[in-house]
């Protein structure tokens, strides 16, 4: 089947020059990845909402003689706006 796509100029030209180092023609190049694609293991799905920062945070290591973060100002504000901006 003969199928028309558009790919960006950068793109394909670096696509184009490894097939040549490589010997193959960008058809061959193309098939076999789509046939890699379709058979290969399907990605991990992307964590939903906020979990990424929830993992994220629990690699934070503190620094020594640091003061508050910008987390614990942004949350102490929160708390002041609630309690009527006192």
């Amino acid at each position: 089947m003969k199928v028309t796509i558009e790919v960006p100029d950068d793109l394909y030209r670096k696509v184009k020059a490894k097939s040549a180092l490589l010997g193959k023609p960008v058809r061959e190049v193309t098939v076999e990845l789509y046939r890699r694609w379709i058979e290969g293991p399907e990605a991990a799905p992307a964590p939903a909402g906020t979990d990424w920062l929830d993992e994220f945070r629990k690699l934070q290591v503190p620094a020594d003689g640091a003061g508050p973060t910008a987390r614990d100002i942004l949350e102490a504000g929160r708390k002041r706006l609630e309690r009527g901006g006192q």
